[in-house]
């Protein structure tokens, strides 16, 4: 730990210079696509450690990606849902997040 911080509490300073006031607290989606390199048990995997999904939620979410070419898989503060969609991207997922309801 370098001068007695967290990563999370480095990792919220820098978020919190990147977002403005407003998106703070504004609801947003995290989106994903579908894609043809992810396999469904993949997908469902990552919903369920990074966005702490059940299992039925995961299967049911990678379903709507694939027929319907994306889904809204969190919604929340844009703060919120930053490291989620960074966490999903890391895993190779198509991710954006999309301001307003």
């Amino acid at each position: 730990m370098l001068h007695g911080h967290t990563k999370e509490e480095k990792e919220d300073v820098l978020l919190e210079e990147y977002l403005s006031d407003s998106d703070i607290g504004s609801v947003a989606q995290l989106i994903v696509y579908n894609d043809d390199v992810n396999t469904f048990e993949w997908v469902i995997q990552c919903f369920i450690e990074v966005l702490r999904h059940t299992t039925e939620q995961a299967e049911q979410l990678a379903l709507l990606i694939y027929f319907k070419g994306k889904a809204t898989v969190k919604t929340g503060s844009k703060r919120e849902l930053m490291p989620k969609k960074e966490a999903l991207i890391d895993r190779g997922l198509s991710a954006v997040i999309e301001e307003g309801g």
